[in-house]
């Protein structure tokens, strides 16, 4: 039989892991706010793609030869 003298074993210190970080996941969730986004309809139907520079520079670089 092995003795600890009061040390942490590698599991122990695993399984108090777990348990704090269970906790600390309680704790937090009552403090999570869900976000609202507020979007009119014309902001919902605008178009959001813009072909910039670096956009175009992308499908340069990355075409697939022709067959």
């Amino acid at each position: 039989m092995t003795e600890h003298n009061g040390k942490l074993g590698r599991r122990d210190f695993l399984r108090a892991l777990g348990a704090g970080a269970g906790v600390a996941v309680a704790t937090a969730a009552p403090l999570a706010s869900e976000a609202v986004a507020v979007e009119t309809t014309d902001e919902k139907l605008k178009a959001r793609y813009k072909e910039s520079d670096h956009i175009k520079a992308y499908y340069r670089v990355n075409r697939y030869p022709t067959k």
